[in-house]
């Protein structure tokens, strides 16, 4: 690439392997330092060394993911650019020499080196700086005589203004829907007649007409995975599915549908939502009205992750930078508080949901459907939080008590707070699973899904939210429920790769007590802080399901 005249990032990609020669080599580029797979992608393999001191840690974890996904761990030592972009540019080539750049597509909104969410055009990029990326695109796919689909990616420095060639992926992408959205042009179609020996359908000049003429599109990728857990991958079935409904400019393509089951052998991507919009801002609009209609239960998605990202005041500002999660991460995590009514429509819910177990399994006639009950008075409780996997000593969640009482009408008491709704027109409808109640100040429709683990999820006007039915003290003690404050568990369902820490051990915190692997991906679990293990609960190979024991603390420090 150097030799064609393409910028590449300052690096060693040679055959050496040997820890300490690459260590060397690092220190000689200068930390910090990204550690990558040479038959990497999709961010796995994948790991950045900010010092020499964490350098063979990084390799060596780096190494065993790459080995895991891609049966290779040769690795390549590049210099790591603090605040850049990703951008990267779609070509296709045909075998008359014909080269095409169909625009390009900012992908800098990542977790764990993986995209999240893309766009196209690349916002705030000066026009010269664009058209030189599709040049050298260009450059880099005819100096190696490539065929087809093909993307080049380039890593833009921020704080220079400067653009290095990264790598170039011989096959169209994840995101390639992007550029199918600001074109106009159906991309597979485009690899048949190029593989039948055809020319490209289209100029540079034509292509560049069509992107001038569609405006910007965006697309998020939604993920099996919970963000507030540093992005751990679920598992699961997808007991509830509601997807937004498509248009000419909302596109949903989808790998799962109601009722499947999301493995944690694979990646935890299950859809993707592309949008389009005649400018940047009312793209982003369309985007966030589109993952308010998205309803997913059975398993945690990124879902609200990606509803506060493209509504944060920086990402419409088109302020990007890889970085841009960590760096906004107290306003993209900040804790959402639950209303008062959401509490008031999961008991009504589960009020209406016992009532309908009752009347299936031959107890007092409850007219489900109608507004109220007609049968006698009755008060019923219940306990809800928010649904949460603990670790030691995280402060627990506090618990709400809602108290129902029926009379026809229904009076709903909130405990913790001041809400206490006198009279309320409730009813339910089995078929859509929908509370719709007439409070005094306002009207809510919900959509409350249960499982048999005392798990719910809530849709409330374009929101999700996960709560849990508490578990009574004395059903915990007579069903033998182990206390697991002084434990550290699975985040999600997952395989045991190594096991660091044994019992008896004295522990510090952030040490690395067990590697775990899920969905392809491997998960370093630490210790939350000082202490001394009891007892290792899995050990190396073992599968086991999320939010089970993995280490046992003896004493905490």
């Amino acid at each position: 690439m150097i030799e064609a005249g393409v910028p590449c990032i300052p690096g060693f990609h040679g055959s050496n392997q040997e820890p300490g020669f690459l260590r060397s080599e690092a220190s000689k580029i200068g930390f910090p330092v990204l550690i990558k797979a040479v038959k990497g992608g999709g961010g796995k393999g994948m790991r950045i060394a900010m010092t020499a001191d964490v350098f063979d840690d990084q390799l060596k974890s780096a190494k065993s993911e790459a080995m895991n996904s891609f049966g290779d761990n040769i690795m390549l030592v590049e210099k790591y650019i603090s605040i850049p972009r990703h951008i990267e540019v779609q070509i296709f080539a045909d075998k008359h020499g014909g080269c095409v750049a169909l625009g390009e597509r900012d992908c800098s909104i990542q977790r764990r080196h993986q995209k999240v969410l893309e766009e196209s055009p690349a916002p705030n990029l000066d026009e010269s700086v664009r058209q030189d990326l599709w040049e050298k695109a260009r450059t880099a796919a005819l100096a190696v005589g490539y065929e087809g689909a093909g993307t080049v990616e380039f890593i833009f420095d921020n704080e220079s203004g400067e653009f290095f060639f990264m790598e170039m992926n011989t096959r169209l992408q994840v995101e390639h829907p992007v550029t199918e959205m600001v074109t106009g042009e159906d991309l597979v179609h485009w690899q048949i007649i190029v593989a039948e020996g055809g020319r490209l359908p289209l100029s540079q000049e034509e292509i560049e007409v069509r992107i001038a003429e569609r405006g910007c599109a965006i697309e998020a990728r939604i993920y099996a995975e919970n963000p507030e857990m540093g992005f751990t991958p679920d598992s699961g079935r997808l007991t509830h599915m509601q997807t937004p409904s498509p248009t000419d400019t909302v596109r949903v393509d989808a790998g799962f549908i109601m009722g499947d089951e999301v493995s944690s052998h694979y990646d935890p991507m299950i859809a993707k939502l592309i949008v389009r919009g005649p400018d940047r801002r009312t793209a982003i609009q369309k985007l966030h009205c589109a993952l308010e209609q998205y309803e997913i239960a059975g398993l945690v998605t990124n879902i609200e992750f990606l509803k506060a990202v493209c509504s944060h005041p920086s990402f419409v500002a088109a302020e990007l930078e890889t970085g841009f999660i960590s760096k906004y991460s107290d306003d993209l995590f900040a804790e959402r508080p639950i209303a008062p009514e959401v509490y008031a429509q999961a008991a009504l819910g589960l009020f209406f949901l016992e009532a309908a177990g009752l009347q299936k399994n031959g107890g007092a006639p409850f007219d489900i459907p109608q507004v109220g009950f007609a049968a006698m008075a009755q008060r019923k409780s219940w306990g809800i939080l928010p649904k949460k996997i603990s670790i030691p000593n995280e402060t627990p969640e506090t618990k709400v008590t809602i108290d129902v009482l029926d009379t026809g009408l229904f009076d709903v008491t909130v405990s913790g707070t001041p809400a206490t709704y006198r009279s309320v027109a409730s009813s339910w409808d089995p078929q859509t699973r929908m509370v719709k109640s007439f409070f005094p100040h306002t009207r809510l429709e919900t959509r409350v899904i249960d499982d048999d683990e005392g798990n719910l999820t809530l849709f409330q006007q374009g929101e999700q939210f996960r709560l849990q039915c508490a578990t009574p003290k004395w059903v915990e003690k007579a069903l033998g429920i182990k206390d697991t404050a002084h434990s550290v568990l699975a985040p999600m369902p997952c395989k045991i790769l190594r096991v660091e820490a044994m019992a008896g051990d004295r522990v510090k915190k952030d040490q690395v007590l067990v590697v775990i692997e899920s969905m392809k991906m491997e998960t370093v679990i630490r210790s939350p802080q000082d202490g001394v293990i009891s007892r290792v609960v899995h050990q190396q190979g073992e599968l086991c399901k999320a939010g089970t024991a993995l280490v046992e603390f003896e004493e905490l420090l």
